[in-house]
């Protein structure tokens, strides 16, 4: 099929070029000519396991095209997918500016029947919206249809291309039919695509990762109660996720959630839930909970040290929301670190992938390092962040040797606190009873 993503952010580049890959002509359209430049010659903005790979196999075999001439890719397509950003705002809202607008251009490109596609997370009726502004400015058939897209950051690309599930939401049979064509491939393993309305699938997916970041609170709020009462949160979590009813899935106590989907879902869903003047408390205790978590081990922290952290250094292993991406959008080290230097404590951080992000939050407030184990060159303190495999296993001895203090501050309760207590460390986790 002749497809164009018009938007080459996360989702984009990921629904691009897992589409060229099962043998699609996709043109990935974006307004930022130097962004596609580096795409042309393989450099990508985001890190995203094997993306990179199908990013340059599928340009070299001219199924994939970077170009910013968005009339040329809408009218050499059957399929639109609009896949560009919708940032929160200051209501908490969906900012939908660039949907509608590119809407329009689709519109105004369009010289035949099109399937336009909402590939970006919006709220319930924004299909509607879409279609508006597209009868508003052309004459062509069309049909508005909602695919919802459900990436994990860090495993997108194994998602995008063998998916639990595929929701479209159509009103029409027409491009039902050509949806279900578009996604055969991806589904031979027998998992379903589950067809329903437009406005269902639109509300599928905040549903689907409002009720994970309740999850994810929720296992936090126990793990605090935990603490408190002397029991130990991971024993409570295997005693829970033994029932099949509950799972093992997003209930790991830590710093809460982060990254570009969680945190901004649950507030538009808390937005929308307001609009419509419906009852939002799970929701909203999901979100301060969230809020909550860091600065309890912010408070960790200065029960040790107190409030004057001048002539501390703190080694802050990762940067990155989670393993796996360079993402730092609503990370936990962002609230953490800032607190720390506000304080006036001295970061010494490493992170395998996150760097350039860093640099752009940070500055030259903190200091760089070339490897986990320089971070910790003269440092007071370890503070564990992000849970990348290589943190797993590391050299303790070595730790302790270039440390001034053996103390860490483990935020998402990597190591186990009575090995810990043995090899000499002063050592803070979350859901147990420490320091040990």
């Amino acid at each position: 099929m002749n497809i164009c993503v018009i938007g080459t952010g996360y989702v984009g580049l990921v629904a691009g070029a897992c589409l060229a890959e099962m043998g699609n002509d996709v043109i990935c359209v974006d307004k930022d000519k130097a962004k596609l430049e580096k795409l042309k010659n393989g450099i990508v903005p985001i890190y995203e396991p094997g993306l990179e790979e199908l990013i340059i196999s599928n340009v070299k075999e001219n199924r994939l095209i970077f170009s910013s001439d968005i009339d040329y890719a809408v009218k050499s397509s059957l399929i639109c997918f609009i896949a560009v950003g919708t940032p929160q705002g200051d209501d908490g809202a969906a900012d939908l500016s660039a949907v509608y607008s590119v809407a329009e251009q689709i519109a105004k490109a369009m010289d035949k029947y099109t399937v336009v596609v909402n590939k970006s997370t919006v709220p319930v009726g924004t299909a509607e919206k879409v279609a508006q502004i597209i009868k508003s400015n052309t004459d062509c058939e069309f049909d508005v249809v909602s695919n919802p897209e459900f990436l994990k950051q860090g495993a997108a690309v194994d998602d995008f291309l063998r998916p639990d599930r595929v929701v479209i939401g159509s009103n029409s049979h027409r491009s039902t039919e050509i949806m279900q064509e578009l996604y055969s491939p991806f589904l031979r393993t027998g998992n379903p695509v589950i067809i329903m309305d437009v406005k269902s699938a639109e509300m599928t997916k905040y549903a689907a990762n409002s009720f994970l970041a309740v999850k994810i609170s929720f296992a936090n709020e126990i793990a605090n109660i935990c603490e408190k009462v002397g029991a130990d949160a991971e024993m409570v979590r295997i005693g829970m996720c033994s029932d099949h009813r509950i799972g093992p899935k997003f209930l790991f106590p830590g710093l809460g959630y982060g990254g570009s989907c969680f945190p901004k879902d649950v507030k538009a869903m808390i937005n929308t839930a307001k609009k419509f003047s419906c009852g939002h408390e799970l929701l909203s205790a999901a979100d301060s909970v969230n809020a909550t978590q860091r600065q309890l081990f912010i408070d960790k922290i200065i029960n040790k040290y107190g409030e004057d952290l001048t002539g501390l250094t703190f080694a802050v292993w990762g940067l990155s929301f989670k393993p796996k991406t360079n993402d730092m959008r609503e990370a936990p080290s962002i609230t953490i670190i800032n607190a720390l230097l506000s304080k006036g404590a001295k970061i010494q951080a490493f992170d395998p992938k996150a760097y350039d992000c860093a640099k752009l939050i940070f500055g030259d407030r903190i200091m760089y390092a070339d490897s986990a184990y320089d971070a910790l060159k003269d440092a007071d303190c370890m503070l564990l962040l992000t849970e990348w495999n290589e943190f797993r296993r590391p050299d303790f001895d070595k730790i302790k040797s270039l440390m001034n203090e053996a103390v860490i501050f483990d935020g998402r309760n990597q190591y186990e606190p009575q090995r810990m207590k043995k090899r000499g460390f002063e050592y803070y986790c979350i859901g147990k009873n420490t320091a040990i």
